[in-house]
């Protein structure tokens, strides 16, 4: 089992920057595949990037490509979402995830896909 802690989130104008870390605790990140996913007020949970246990591919979808990045850091126990040119339909709670599955295949963006999830940190984005 591991335990997963997001930080990093807050209030950032449109067009600036965040950078989201996720600690992990009780085991190792590099066993596992890890996500991150968002959820605004009244929506569904939404994938947002994944990255594989070797860290070789990454997933990323549409809404944030060319915008958002992915990495980790095995050293640290942590991987980070780096969030650059903010809109404000970014604003959620965003949550990391740990898949202890064999392979992604083509389930990386499924919420069931993972097993372990954080608590979540709010980012809001002003116009």
């Amino acid at each position: 089992q591991v335990q997963l802690v997001e930080s990093g989130g807050g209030l950032v104008q449109a067009g600036g920057s965040l950078r989201l870390s996720c600690a992990a605790s009780g085991r190792s990140v590099s066993d596992y595949a890890m996500g991150w996913f968002r959820q605004a007020p009244g929506k569904e949970r939404e994938f947002v990037m994944a990255i594989t246990r070797s860290g070789t591919r990454t997933y990323v979808a549409d809404s944030v490509q060319g915008r958002f990045t992915i990495s980790r850091d095995n050293a640290k126990n942590a991987v980070y979402l780096q969030m650059n040119s903010l809109k404000p339909e970014d604003t959620a709670v965003y949550y990391c995830a740990a898949d202890s599955g064999f392979d992604f295949g083509n389930t990386y963006y499924r919420t069931n896909t993972y097993d372990y999830w954080g608590q979540g940190t709010q980012v809001t984005v002003s116009s």
